[in-house]
Parts: C-alpha cells; structure tokens; sequence
C-alpha cells in the first residue's frame, strides 16, 4: 500500500516539511517508516482520561516495535458526570462532532497513514469512531477501562450511588453525613464509572464493532492488561497499515447489527441510539430506530449489570469480557472481521464464560427481550427511547397526569420540593438537541426520583445517562423544539405509557393537537457561540443528532 504519508517526505518540492520534521528529531530513515497519528484524549479533568497519557506511551512503543512511527496529539474531553445538572451539560453531545472534526482536520492535514485514537467516556469515543469511518485509513482504538467500584459497609458502590444519594437525603432515608461518606468511597480511582453506563457502553460497541482488540472494553483502567492491550494495538496498526485494511474494510451494516445485539444482551445506554447511527452515517449505512426495535424484540438480556442490576464492569471482565457475552450468543451474531484479524466466531470460540450467573445462558435470561425498547405514539411520531431492563414490571404500563416544565432545572427544584407525587408524569421538554440545546442528560431529576422512593416516570425530548434506571422515556421526536407533540402538552393532560406494546401516547384527539399547534410559540434560549451554531444544523434525536451539511441548513 502506497503511504499517505510520502506526501509530505518525498521530492525536491517537500524539502521544507522534511526540515520541520527532522525539527522533531525525525531521520533520514524514520521518513520511510508509516505515520501514525496518536489522537489521545488526556486531560486532567475526567477520571475516565487520567491515565491515557500512560496508555498512549504504550500504544507509541507498539508503533516503534512493528517498525512504524508515532505522533501524539490531543483532543478535548468532557466528564459528563461533572457537566451533570447544570449548563456545562448542554456542550457534552456537542463535543462529539468537535471531537471527530478535531481528528479529520490533524489526520488530513499531516497525512497520517494510520491512526491509534485513545479515549474513554461518553462523547469522546464515539466520536473518534465517527472520523474513523469518515477518513477510511487504517485505525483503531485504545479505550481507557473502567473505574473499579468503591466499597461501603460490605457492598459495591458506584457514582449512581451519589447522584440518588441526593434523593435520599431529601427523603430523610440518609444523612448528609452518610451521603458524604458515599462521596469519599463511589470514585476510587480513575477509569470510566463503574456501571454499564454510556461510557462503557461504547467500549463494548467499539470492541464489537471490531475496531479495538479483545478485551479492551471491560478490562479495568488500573489493570496491567490495559497496557499489553495498547502496545499490541500499537503493533498491529502497523500491520493494518502495511495490508492497507482501512475501518470500513472492518465495519459493515451486519457489524452494527453486532453492535445493537451486543447492546441488547447487556442492557447498554439508550445514547448507543444517537451514536451508532451517527457513526453509521459516517460510513453510509443508515441505522433506524425500528432497527434497534426489531432487533431488541428478539435478543435476551443476560447480564444484569448496575445500574439496572448489582454487576459492575469489573465483574463482567472476570465473567469473560465482551468475548465472553459472544461466546454465549454466538448463533446470534454475524462472522464479520474485527482489527484483531480474527472473526466474530473465532474470538468467540476462545472465549471463556466464568459465571453463568453475570453472563446467563440465552435461555435463562434476566429479560426475554433487549434492554432497550423504542416506543411510538402521537406523542412520539418519529420515536422515543427507553431502557426497558430497568423498569421495574409494576411500571411498564402506567397513565397519569402530565405536570409539564420546559427546562431540567424547574424539573428539578420541583422534585427536591416534593411538590411532584405519583399519579403524575414529569415531562421535560425543550431540551432536545435543538431546543436545549444540545440534548442534556437527565440523571440528576431521575436518580433524585429514585433516591425519594417515587414512583413516577419522566418523560423528554432530551436524554438520559447510562446511569439512569426507572422509567425514563428520552429521546421524544420530533422534539419540542421543533413543534413536536410534546410542546402542546398541558398541565393535566393524560398520558399513556405502555412499554410492553411499545407506545407513548396523551389522550387528546388530533384536532385538539391541531388547534393547540396553531397557537404554539416555541421557547428560544439566549445562546451564542458553539451551541448557537451547534443548534442550527444539528439533527432530530431519532437521527442521531448529527450535524446536517450546509445546504440543508439554509433557511433554518
């Protein structure tokens, strides 16, 4: 394969690039050696980022070793856990196409003939994974691991265990004193939080859509495997390179069909339902809601992990890591290629399952179905989302009266208020990626109502964190924002929540609707800078929330 990277080293014309890269300490003998662009998301504000530096100094020695030479660059990173609940929140989805647009512009510009991205959390991985389809040249990723539980007078403890601890306390089921005692124990160390939240969810996706090594998604951040795996990526990017296998070589329609199966086996994040088709997309393949429905309909979920059950990542690695989810459901996934140059089946077939009780057999699952479910309605035409393997049974089929604020925050001081009793249905609206903009996560509404022991759902046009559990519904489309259903809603209008027969619905007829339409005003937010370009062009939720191309902006 014909280098990229020869266009920058070669000829008399290129005499000035060949002077700033021996700058760099580059020889005459390195110029001939492939390029890889190192694209690590390090920083010293996320936990799941603290030890990238470290992991991409050993991905650097593979490139060396197979022959190859590597240049480290950065990318930004947002904790979502730290951007919760305030407006730091609405940049997090956002920075996903900084993020893969940072990646192209680095890639093209010095003409990398491969690249290693390095990155863990919500945002950053999927979207290296959308400029790895979008360029097409050799690439792979290192995901950072996840964070070990704490622990606290005898069980696991996690983040979640904070976020509904605020919940509790305001209950009066906990102290202060005992939620600050939580605090010091939920995050001892760094690595992506603890549950199979988004973060981690995208890790398993990363790993089955094959453009990571086995095992990279559930060994822990702290775990000396961590750094094997990222030298050994390092050495076969080279190869990749050398044989010219670019990531759409990898990924194919039937590996996203992987990707949801694998989603619905372990109960993922319902944001695998804004990312996949929005890294789809990248390559041309279109992932539609009703796909990840229809798929969800006829894949068991088999492992209960936190927050929906007691499992964290750390014992799905010890149970046998996504290899092991693939060994047990092996007849249901495609034999597609992976980076590792081994398939589906053959990872699949050197697995090993070590506990039948974190990783159950298909036929006795925790659920029948996936663990996602998508519902459709007058009030959710194009769609809306929720994580059905956390919903309790006594509230998969629920009506009440709608109590309706346009922002998370009224939401929220409404909830610590106790002014919001069962019977009723919080809706959250303008918050989608238009209207919030930029589609912020609900976790601190959600898990305050778990925290107070209420039993009521929340429904948005926004989204939730992996962490969420209850019935939540996000993703409503069209979004408010937009003059979608849920922007005529009232104080008292009823709805209907039926997540067994997959719909969402308000007892008012389509004239009332109309009417209420005809009179409608949206709510604007005062936003300038990124978000304001951000909301111009970005898509509906049921999309993917991707950034539209120019032409079909104008107007907007």
């Amino acid at each position: 394969m014909e280098l990229r990277s020869k266009e920058i080293t070669r000829g008399v014309t290129r005499a000035p690039q060949r002077a700033l890269l021996n700058a760099l300490g580059v020889g005459d003998e390195d110029l001939e050696r492939p390029f890889v662009g190192i694209a690590n998301a390090w920083n010293e504000i996320v936990p799941g980022h603290l030890h990238l530096r470290d992991l991409a100094e050993f991905v650097k020695k593979g490139v060396h070793l197979a022959g190859g030479i590597a240049f480290e660059f950065g990318t930004i990173g947002i904790c979502d856990g730290i951007a919760m609940g305030h407006s730091g929140m609405r940049y997090a989805l956002p920075s996903r196409e900084n993020i893969a647009d940072s990646v192209e512009l680095m890639a093209q510009a010095h003409q990398f003939d491969g690249l290693v991205m390095v990155g863990s959390c919500d945002k950053i991985v999927p979207g290296m994974l959308m400029a790895a389809l979008r360029l097409n040249v050799p690439a792979m990723v290192v995901t950072g691991g996840p964070m070990r539980p704490g622990y606290y007078e005898g069980t696991d403890v996690t983040l979640v265990s904070t976020f509904e601890g605020v919940g509790c306390v305001q209950a009066g089921s906990m102290t202060e004193a005992y939620l600050e005692e939580l605090v010091s124990r939920a995050c001892p160390g760094c690595g992506s939080c603890q549950g199979l939240y988004t973060a981690n969810t995208m890790a398993c996706m990363t790993e089955m859509l094959g453009l990571s090594l086995p095992y990279c998604a559930t060994t822990p951040a702290v775990d000396a495997r961590r750094r094997r795996i990222a030298e050994a990526t390092g050495k076969r990017i080279v190869d990749l390179i050398v044989n010219g296998v670019t990531p759409r070589d990898i990924v194919t329609e039937a590996s996203f069909r992987n990707a949801i199966i694998l989603d619905m086996l372990i109960g993922g994040s319902t944001n695998t339902a804004l990312h996949l088709p929005a890294i789809a997309h990248e390559a041309g393949i279109s992932l539609p809601l009703t796909l990840f429905d229809e798929l969800s309909a006829r894949t068991p979920h088999i492992a209960s992990l936190n927050p929906v059950g007691p499992y964290t990542m750390s014992d799905l690695d010890a149970a046998g890591g996504v290899p092991g989810v693939m060994k047990r459901a092996r007849t249901l996934l495609c034999n597609e290629t992976t980076c590792s140059g081994k398939s589906v089946y053959e990872i699949a077939d050197e697995a090993y399952i070590r506990d039948d009780a974190i990783i159950r057999p298909l036929d006795d699952p925790v659920h029948a179905t996936g663990g996602i479910t998508v519902l459709f309605g007058n009030l959710a035409p194009d769609g809306a989302i929720v994580k059905s393997a956390g919903v309790s049974d006594d509230m998969l089929r629920y009506t009440g009266k709608a109590r309706v604020f346009n922002a998370e925050a009224e939401a929220m001081r409404a909830i610590l208020a106790g002014s919001v009793s069962e019977g009723q249905v919080v809706v959250v609206r303008y918050e989608g990626p238009r209207g919030g903009p930029g589609m912020p996560e609900m976790l601190a509404p959600t898990a305050a109502i778990s925290g107070m022991g209420l039993k009521v759902p929340l429904i948005t046009d926004g989204r939730f964190s992996g962490g969420t559990r209850g019935p939540a519904i996000g993703h409503i489309s069209p979004e408010a924002a937009e003059g979608g259903p849920l922007a005529l809603l009232h104080d008292g209008d009823e709805i209907i929540i039926d997540i067994p027969n997959h719909r969402l619905a308000v007892q008012l007829t389509d004239d009332v609707l109309a009417a209420r339409k005809a009179t409608w005003t949206p709510v604007r937010k005062d936003v300038g800078g990124y978000l304001e370009r951000y909301a111009a062009a970005v898509s509906s939720a049921s999309d993917g929330a991707i950034l539209r191309a120019p032409r079909e902006t104008r107007g907007l």
